[in-house]
């Protein structure tokens, strides 16, 4: 009982704060329910169903990073929250953020009050061309984006990212994902000749970012590790994602797609594949948890360590050619 009573005594305490950031952003509104969001794994994402004035009744989501992603980042929610005002001039199907806290009078950590956009991942798609046809469109949209007039300062260069992974070996490495091998290679020819011009870069498109209602791609979420780089970055994150969601075939398809979509070099593709490919290092437990979130428990540890290792020895293997 006394466990059950401390349980009701914290959602009752989440409710308080939640009503709080509300009323912070829309004063005539009332908060009537609170629900968590699944999928995440760098982030708490929380519904609230809201009855506004004229007593009409919408819904928001609350997200608040998590303390990796704010260590890493300490204005991960300040960018995130600049970032999607500024996608709201584009064609981007992204969310609309209304307002941002980080006064540490409600939460603890700094938050965000978005759109919350009816749909969900899907990761059992009726028909996968199409699927993968769409979110091919989506990221070449993405990376499409003119960022002449806009102000990204705010954003990280992605070779910078990935300058300091290199650069900072950890004392144990991950060799079931042979780290070793792929830091030695990228080492070696690191930095990488610049093919493309820098494009807006979404950093983590996979298929529990993608939002889908009737098999129509409603919104691309979470843009935490939105950098500016090479697309061909993105490509080869998105590229490893599709191979554990949906098999090789399928990864090839959604590069076909991208590819005729765009005008960009693809030399360095087999590099990028092999930073992507070092991401998961020391992870790859913890993101095998995500996949069956999304109805996939067919997705696990091993058979993503089978398709990581089967991705960075096709990677080497066009390399060496």
């Amino acid at each position: 009982m006394a466990v059950k009573k401390q349980e009701d005594d914290k959602q009752f305490e989440q409710f308080g704060q939640f009503e709080q950031l509300l009323q912070k952003f829309t004063p005539q509104s009332k908060l009537l329910r609170t629900w968590p969001l699944k999928g995440g794994i760098s982030a708490q994402t929380t519904a609230l169903e809201i009855e506004q004035a004229d007593g009409q009744t919408t819904k928001m989501i609350v997200r608040q990073h998590g303390k990796r992603a704010l260590t890493q980042n300490p204005h991960v929610a300040e960018n995130d929250f600049k970032l999607l005002q500024i996608l709201q001039s584009t064609e981007i199907k992204a969310q609309t953020p209304h307002h941002f806290d980080q006064s540490g009078n409600i939460f603890s950590t700094p938050c965000l009050l978005i759109e919350y956009i009816e749909g969900c991942p899907d990761c059992t798609p009726s028909d996968l061309d199409d699927y993968l046809l769409q979110c091919a469109k989506q990221l070449a949209k993405i990376h499409s984006v003119d960022t002449t007039d806009m102000d990204l300062s705010f954003l990280p260069q992605q070779e910078n990212t990935y300058t300091k992974a290199l650069k900072n070996r950890p004392d144990s490495l991950d060799e079931s994902v042979s780290e070793e091998k792929i830091r030695d290679f990228l080492e070696g020819t690191w930095p990488l000749p610049q093919q493309n011009n820098a494009a807006l870069l979404h950093g983590d498109f996979w298929p529990g970012n993608i939002l889908w209602e009737n098999n129509q791609l409603a919104a691309v979420i979470d843009w935490e590790e939105a950098a500016l780089g090479d697309p061909l970055s993105d490509l080869a994150i998105s590229r490893l994602d599709i191979l554990w969601a949906f098999g090789i075939d399928a990864m090839q398809v959604f590069t076909r797609h991208y590819r005729s979509l765009t005008k960009i070099d693809f030399a360095n593709l087999p590099y990028w594949d092999l930073c992507a490919a070092l991401r998961p290092a020391s992870k790859l437990a913890e993101w095998a948890t995500v996949y069956p979130l999304f109805g996939r428990e067919d997705i696990t540890e091993n058979t993503m360590r089978e398709g990581h290792k089967f991705f960075v020895a096709q990677a080497l293997e066009t390399i060496n050619k």
